[in-house]
């Protein structure tokens, strides 16, 4: 009879953690290193500015508990090199970065040929999220444009 209890105490698990799973088949959790290693190609950048040019192309800004561990484990594999400029810091590709990106890129062809008429032109854009006294400056503005 223990033996039953527990089975059901089992499927009752399975059908919980069943109700948090994403409503998407697939996902693009790996996109995240190649789309590092992309802007970092493109010029050298900090994780902040980092985490807003990605959240651009995903429409919605990443948090640093995505983005820190990544560049935390590309530096690990000597792809990523750390300048400290004060309390920032900027990251910039190695040359085994730059070979690696350049395999990623070949990769990224072959695996996506032929599906260019499927794919937006252009990101969503995303604004930065502006400060009370921002928001109220803007207000006071449109008011005294309204006025005139």
């Amino acid at each position: 009879m223990a033996a039953r209890s527990r089975s059901r105490k089992r499927v009752k698990k399975s059908k919980k953690m069943q109700r948090f799973k994403p409503k998407l088949v697939l996902d693009f959790r790996g996109m995240l290193s190649f789309l590092i290693l992309h802007e970092l190609s493109l010029k050298p950048l900090s994780g902040d500015e980092l985490a807003f040019k990605i959240g651009l192309r995903r429409g919605k800004p990443l948090t640093p508990g995505t983005i820190y561990p990544t560049l935390k484990r590309l530096k690990k594999h000597k792809l990523l090199h750390l300048k400290r400029f004060g309390r920032r810091k900027v990251y910039s590709l190695t040359p085994a970065g730059k070979q690696e990106l350049n395999v990623l890129y070949k990769l990224f062809g072959l695996y996506f040929a032929g599906l260019k008429k499927y794919v937006l032109a252009k990101p969503p854009k995303l604004e930065r999220k502006k400060s009370k006294a921002r928001k109220q400056k803007t207000k006071q503005r449109s008011s005294r444009k309204l006025k005139k």
